[in-house]
């Protein structure tokens, strides 16, 4: 009866004892088709997470892994602190659907502006256009992202370009998701904040791209000397 009782008690604890391994096994289990992801301005030279929980250097929202060869043929050349790396997709001015990507080959003078503005904005935006007269070169385009989305719709965003005499293929104006204006003042260090209905208080910030989309120079200020901003552009271009 000992015996039997003895038998049991063995065969029940090496039962649970595999089943507890099984579980182990199961639960460590680690997919290896599971996408890793990787943040777009690769802060940490190509380190890879498991999840997409934001980049620990900037913040940004990482992007999944690219493993087709087509799309790496497509991103050839393009550097990794390039902002053609960033997958956005944004509205023009002439409501058409592009990416960041296909303003490669031209210098960029970007600013972050919003139409209602009465204050800052005008400003700024009178200092992209004393910088546009003074470089004077068709391979810069001139790109103004909206922090207001919501009410800078293309339809408006057109009308302020008329309005403002801007309407030409030099001029980018530029409608995005929030989440992806954000992503992009992030990489600008463009600070800003809605403080009303109508209103945002934010950096008054004219930054300067290279043809294959890296950041070079920021202007920073209102009404400032714009020479070295000019003489970067300039250089650029050569």
């Amino acid at each position: 009866m000992k015996s039997t009782i003895l038998f049991y008690l063995l065969f029940s604890t090496l039962l649970s004892s595999a089943l507890f391994l099984n579980s182990c096994t199961e639960e460590t289990h680690v997919n290896e088709d599971a996408p890793l992801y990787i943040c777009p301005m690769d802060c940490e030279d190509g380190k890879k997470y498991q999840e997409d929980s934001g980049c620990p250097v900037c913040g940004m929202h990482l992007k999944i892994e690219e493993k087709s060869s087509k799309i790496k043929e497509e991103n050839l050349g393009i550097p990794s602190a390039s902002i053609f790396n960033l997958s956005s997709k944004w509205k023009t001015q002439n409501d058409e659907t592009i990416e960041l990507k296909e303003l490669k080959g031209d210098v960029l003078v970007v600013v972050m502006i919003y139409t209602s503005c009465k204050a800052a904005c005008p400003r700024l935006v009178a200092d992209m256009r004393n910088i546009q007269r003074k470089v004077d070169n068709k391979e810069v385009k001139y790109v103004l992202v909206s922090i207001d989305p919501t009410v800078d719709t293309p339809k408006r965003l057109k009308e302020f370009a008329i309005e403002n005499e801007m309407d030409n293929d030099q001029w980018v104006f530029l409608q995005g998701k929030i989440d992806d204006v954000r992503e992009f003042s992030n990489v600008l260090a463009v600070k800003y904040k809605q403080i009303s209905p109508l209103d945002f208080s934010h950096s008054n910030i004219i930054s300067v791209f290279d043809k294959s989309g890296v950041l070079q120079y920021q202007q920073e200020g209102l009404g400032v000397s714009n020479e070295i901003t000019v003489s970067k552009i300039i250089e650029l271009t050569e």
